[in-house]
């Protein structure tokens, strides 16, 4: 409930946005005047599918245009757009923008007066101490928040250290595979690669392989999605309030339903394994 349009506008847009006139802003203004801003920026595509890629490894001259790019927008500007996805149901082939922000592990690690909004706010995500959130504090590479709309879709991908998310707002659909699934689902192995440890395959399309809307589809693009409709995979749909764990090198391709919030935590890896997976 506190984490309203106003009280993340404040702290992600209060250097950008007059609020000299905004009661609201002014409230807050006497409240939290002393936290400092919190960083985030907002991403933009040409349609529902985000996949992550290292800019400085993306070559524009023989890879073409990135799949995502950074824009100027304000939170409150991406909250709107947002809302307006959720109203009028956006189809996944419209523009899709997406909110992200996170704090790096040595926020945690310095005086309480230079803690953020979100180190504020998730203090069982920042402790110093082990706990049910973060494993090994040691080994905490900070804390990573998306804010999704409705239809926003993460590519799979997999994390090395154990992951604890926690949704805030909303709800978000996640697809997991285990590790020995990685042949089947188009992960880029070579740690040069701009999307290392990702898939560029949006398997939103394998609901339609089998229809005429496919027929368009590259030869290269169908044979990785009929393999990858064959893999192992659980899902779940993660909801305000609820946590979810997911091991070391677990795959994990996310949609958001709705306008949403999730923040999580990576602390420490799983080294060992098991047999079956």
């Amino acid at each position: 409930e506190k984490w309203t349009d106003e009280y993340l506008s404040y702290h992600f847009d209060r250097s950008r946005v007059n609020r000299r006139h905004n009661k609201v802003m002014q409230e807050f203004d006497e409240i939290y005047h002393n936290v400092p801003k919190s960083d985030g920026h907002c991403q933009e595509s040409v349609d529902n599918f985000f996949a992550f890629f290292n800019n400085k490894h993306w070559n524009l001259e023989t890879m073409g245009d990135p799949p995502t790019m950074d824009n100027d927008f304000t939170f409150e500007r991406w909250a709107t757009h947002a809302r307006y996805a959720d109203a009028v149901s956006l189809d996944r082939s419209e523009m899709h923008y997406y909110w992200q922000s996170g704090v790096p592990r040595r926020e945690r690690e310095g005086p309480d007066e230079e803690q953020s909004m979100i180190s504020l706010d998730l203090p069982s995500f920042a402790d110093d101490e082990p706990n049910f959130i973060s494993f090994n504090p040691k080994e905490n590479k900070g804390i990573q928040c998306r804010f999704g709309e409705r239809g926003v879709t993460a590519a799979t991908h997999y994390d090395g250290g154990r992951n604890m998310v926690g949704m805030i707002t909303g709800a978000k659909r996640y697809i997991l595979s285990p590790p020995n699934q990685c042949a089947n689902l188009g992960i880029v192995t070579s740690p040069k690669h701009p999307t290392f440890r990702h898939s560029l395959l949006n398997f939103g399309y394998i609901n339609i392989l089998d229809s005429e809307e496919s027929e368009k589809m590259p030869d290269a693009e169908r044979e990785w999605l009929e393999l990858a409709r064959t893999s192992l995979a659980i899902d779940t749909v993660l909801k305000a309030g609820e946590v979810l764990y997911i091991p070391s090198h677990w795959f994990h391709y996310i949609v958001s339903l709705q306008k949403s919030a999730q923040c999580n935590v990576r602390s420490g890896r799983e080294y060992e394994g098991t047999e079956e997976w």
